[in-house]
């Protein structure tokens, strides 16, 4: 992911904690495109922003350690 330089500002106005697991599951390739497309029918641009957030500072900290050593 490319990061620009100079991000505009970004507010938190609310956290939410959210409780859920990660599972790993085994199924047939037609079974996980269908899930796929399940999912994107049901994600809002919210849960978009918040994968996006999510990378960004994730791949930002890694950055960061990786200039420490």
């Amino acid at each position: 992911m490319k990061m620009k330089k100079n991000l505009p500002v970004i507010k938190i106005v609310k956290e939410t904690e959210v409780t859920y697991y990660e599972s790993q599951l085994e199924m047939d390739d037609d079974t996980y495109k269908m899930l796929v497309e399940w999912g994107k029918e049901e994600a809002t641009d919210d849960d978009y922003v918040n994968i996006a957030m999510k990378a960004g500072l994730t791949n930002y900290i890694n950055s960061k350690e990786t200039d420490e050593t």
